[in-house]
C-alpha cells in the first residue's frame, strides 16, 4: 500500500548544472521545496512516477539525458539514455537509483493511470512514489502560447487536492482541461491517485510558484 508520496515538478533547471537563481530567489526556493519532499518519502519500495510519450515501466539501472537541453549529462546508470525528462529529473532529485521507474503517457485515461497506480501500491506492504509533475503553462501570454482563462483555477484545484492528499480529486481532472492549459503533470498525478486509494493520508503543500510562467507544485504525503 502507499505509505508516502513525494510530487515535485520536472523542470530541467531543477537540475542546478543547467541554471543559477530565479527572478527573487524563486528557484532556490523551488529545489529546497522538492529536497523536502524527497526528504519525507519512506517505503519499503521506492517508484518514481513521471510523464512520458507511453507507459513503460524502466528499471533501476536505467538513465536519462539532459542533452537537449543544453548539458552533456547523463543521469543514471546504463549506458543508453531511455528515461524522459520527468523520470530524469525525478532520479537527479533522488539522488541515487530507485527500486523502479513508471512512465506513463502524458495522453494515458483516466482510468489507466489509476489502474497503473493502484498496481503499484500493491508491489509492496509499503510503497513510496515520487511523482513528477508541472502544472499550467498557459496562465500568462508570455507563457508557451496563449493565455487560457482555466488554468488559473486548474492550478488552484490542483494545489489544493495536493495539499489535502485528497486522491478523488486528483482523480476527477479532466484530461481535455490539463491538455488545453498544457499541464504536464495530469496523467502522473491520477497514477498517485491509484495508488492512495482510500488510504489515510496526510498532505502537505510545501511549494506553488511560477518563476518561468509554469506553475510548479511541491507536495509530500505521509501515512
Amino acid at each position: 500500500m502507499l505509505t508516502s508520496a513525494a510530487v515535485c515538478p520536472h523542470p530541467p533547471v531543477l537540475v542546478p548544472e543547467l541554471s543559477g537563481a530565479a527572478p527573487g530567489d524563486a528557484l532556490p526556493a523551488l529545489r529546497a521545496a522538492c529536497r523536502d519532499a524527497v526528504a519525507r518519502l519512506s517505503g519499503d519500495l521506492l517508484v518514481v512516477v513521471g510523464g512520458g510519450e507511453r507507459t513503460r515501466t524502466h528499471e533501476a539501472d536505467a538513465s536519462g539525458t539532459l542533452r537537449p537541453y543544453g548539458l552533456d549529462l547523463v543521469i543514471g546508470d546504463a549506458a543508453t539514455p531511455e528515461l524522459p525528462l520527468s523520470l530524469t529529473v525525478g532520479r537527479r532529485l533522488l539522488g541515487r537509483a530507485p527500486d523502479l521507474y513508471q512512465e506513463i503517457a502524458f495522453d494515458a485515461p483516466p482510468g489507466e493511470c489509476l489502474r497503473v497506480g493502484a498496481a503499484l501500491a500493491q508491489r509492496a506492504d509499503r510503497v513510496a512514489l515520487l511523482v513528477l509533475g508541472d502544472a499550467s503553462a498557459s496562465r500568462w501570454e508570455l507563457a508557451l502560447g496563449d493565455a487560457d482563462g482555466r488554468a488559473g483555477p486548474f492550478d488552484t484545484a490542483v494545489a489544493d487536492a495536493l495539499g489535502a492528499a485528497d486522491a478523488a480529486a486528483l482523480a476527477a481532472l479532466d484530461p481535455a482541461t490539463a491538455r488545453a492549459v498544457r499541464s504536464a503533470g495530469r496523467a502522473a498525478w491520477q497514477v498517485l491517485a491509484g495508488a492512495a486509494g482510500t488510504a489515510p493520508l496526510h498532505g502537505e503543500l510545501l511549494a506553488a510558484m511560477a518563476p518561468y510562467d509554469v506553475t510548479y507544485l511541491v507536495a509530500s504525503w505521509t501515512s
